[in-house]
């Protein structure tokens, strides 16, 4: 199989491929590799899933030297095994080869200096497939398990995903049950298998219970409430799963992405109310003004500019952008910028902001016939007790509205 195709991505990884700083150089690489892999995969998904358990076997030798106290290699890799494991589990391999690849894994795994495999790990009875070699995986790490987990020989165990996941998968939910109880402690990273045996065996409830349970815990919070959400979803109780753990899980990179998450996991719940339910459940509810903005709801948006604090230089771009469709709002938009600009808001407040702010806010209320209205505003946030925040800022707003105000006056012979 290895002389059907060249690999490029084996000469990149390497042992001791990249040195200290080699963090953007790897993580670009994995990708690449990723890609090539998953090309192949096309056309010849046992070749790709061989060159899936390639890359495995690269990972820690050619990345060790990196220091990864940052994050982003790990998650880098978290990425890349994400799309790989699929591929490996899916191939039409046949026992030999699956049980061949499993070996060179598990060498893989013994070396394996940060547990980059975790992922493998957890997931080994599915790269199994077959029954037999779940139960011969599971009947061999057994006995250490058990050993580690003793009153005699408290430790750690290498391995113990790859048991407990392969018990799992064969059905030998007694053992699997039987093993956890030897831990000393719960713990959600083992005992997650427990719950999704629950699930299979038709026990939604003991499940949901049984993982709520474990909230006390320190960690794995996120872990536990979206096995929680996942479960009840699949069981058709998508409105519990919303209110009980939807919203508290906040999942995505942006409050965007977050929202979109939600409004794509509850087709049946109103877009509108997914996000007034974010809002209502959030510290700031200004964070949401560009998922309001986004998703085409500016009263929503007026809410979050209003009651929460939103960076001025996003309020000031959007004032801009609605002048013609909707000059209230962007008044509205504007006249909150220049307040929390003047109290010290946003990031390196300048005068240049104050002077967008001001435009803005006059040309909007020209539109609308409400100059005076503009004048009023302004007057009314540099009369504020205690005085605003930022006094220089406050200055050249005075100077620009005295020289508005003198400019019409001239203008109108007053």
């Amino acid at each position: 199989m290895a002389d059907k195709h060249k690999w490029e991505f084996k000469a990149r990884f390497r042992r001791h491929a990249y040195g200290w700083k080699g963090t953007a150089p790897a993580s670009k690489r994995l990708r690449e590799a990723t890609r090539e892999i998953k090309k192949v995969a096309k056309k010849d998904p046992v070749l790709a899933a061989d060159g899936s358990v390639g890359l495995m076997e690269r990972l820690w030798p050619a990345l060790q030297d990196i220091d990864t106290s940052s994050g982003y290699l790990g998650d880098a890799v978290f990425s890349a095994l994400d799309k790989l494991i699929p591929i490996l589990v899916d191939a039409p391999a046949d026992i030999d080869v699956r049980r061949a690849w499993l070996e060179r894994l598990y060498e893989a795994v013994q070396e394996d200096g940060v547990s980059y495999l975790d992922p493998a790990e957890e997931r080994w009875g599915e790269i199994c497939v077959f029954p037999e070699l779940q139960n011969e995986w599971a009947d061999r790490v057994i006995p250490l398990l058990r050993l580690c987990w003793s009153d005699e020989s408290p430790g750690f165990a290498r391995g113990s995903d790859i048991c407990l996941s392969c018990l799992l998968e064969a059905g030998r939910y007694s053992e699997l049950e039987e093993l956890l109880g030897m831990q000393k402690k719960r713990w959600w990273h083992y005992d997650k298998f427990w719950a999704e045996a629950l699930v299979r065996m038709g026990r939604t409830d003991e499940a949901i219970a049984f993982a709520s349970a474990l909230l006390e815990e320190p960690h794995h919070h996120y872990a536990i409430r979206d096995f929680c959400e996942r479960t009840l979803i699949a069981a058709g109780r998508s409105e519990e799963a919303y209110y009980d753990y939807g919203l508290l899980l906040r999942s995505g990179n942006t409050y965007l992405s977050c929202y979109r998450s939600l409004v794509s996991k509850y087709p049946d719940i109103d877009p509108r109310q997914i996000l007034n339910d974010l809002i209502d459940t959030s510290e700031n509810i200004g964070s949401w003004f560009a998922s309001a903005r986004k998703a085409g709801f500016n009263d929503i948006a007026r809410r979050c500019a209003r009651e929460g604090v939103v960076e001025p230089k996003t309020l000031l771009t959007a004032a801009r952008d609605s002048l013609e469709d909707d000059p209230s709002f962007s008044y509205e938009l504007a006249l909150r910028a220049l307040e929390l600009l003047l109290a010290g808001h946003g990031y390196e407040p300048s005068v240049t902001e104050v002077r967008k702010g001001f435009d803005i806010l006059i040309e909007s209320a020209a539109g609308m016939g409400l100059v005076d209205w503009a004048i009023m505003g302004i007057e009314a946030l540099l009369s504020k007790k205690p005085a605003p925040y930022d006094v220089i800022l406050a200055k050249s707003l005075r100077a620009m509205l005295d020289r508005y105000i003198l400019d019409c006056t001239e203008e109108t012979g007053g």
